[in-house]
């Protein structure tokens, strides 16, 4: 499994969205299942919004869990996937409780003071069960 934490210079929470817009963007490109956790309901409905108007040129194919759970571009919170081997982009402050259903996993760090500290705390997690997150400067 690919694990890697993209690290974003501003503290910025809109930044860290457009962000992951743009990873799911060439995730979903590459022909990977992409499933965007999420923290809670407003920050999935501010992504779901987001991804409607992210680039003008380009849709790009997505929906609710509950909607779509078998989407290209999947928005969920703690719902298990239903397709596997795909990309997880997590949003949360925590781990996914499904991290085995995926081949790979991108975190999205930006300098938020509690953020950071929740996905160092991540990184350390990934190290303990035995995985290699990779760093990654954006």
């Amino acid at each position: 499994m690919r694990i890697e934490f993209y690290v974003l210079s501003s503290a910025s929470p809109a930044d860290r969205l457009r962000a992951a817009c743009q990873l799911a963007a060439k995730g979903w490109r590459h022909g990977l299942p992409v499933l965007m956790r999420c923290a809670d309901a407003a920050q999935r409905d501010e992504l779901d919004q987001l991804l409607w108007r992210f680039r003008a040129e380009s849709f790009i194919p997505h929906g609710l869990i509950e909607d779509d759970p078998d989407g290209p571009v999947v928005l969920a919170l703690d719902e298990a996937p239903t397709v596997q081997q795909g990309l997880l982009i997590n949003l949360a402050s925590s781990l996914s409780p499904h991290i085995e259903h995926f081949s790979r996993i991108i975190e999205i760090v930006n300098q938020e003071p509690a953020l950071l500290a929740a996905c160092r705390e991540n990184f350390r997690t990934y190290r303990q069960r035995g995985y290699d997150p990779k760093r990654v400067e954006l």
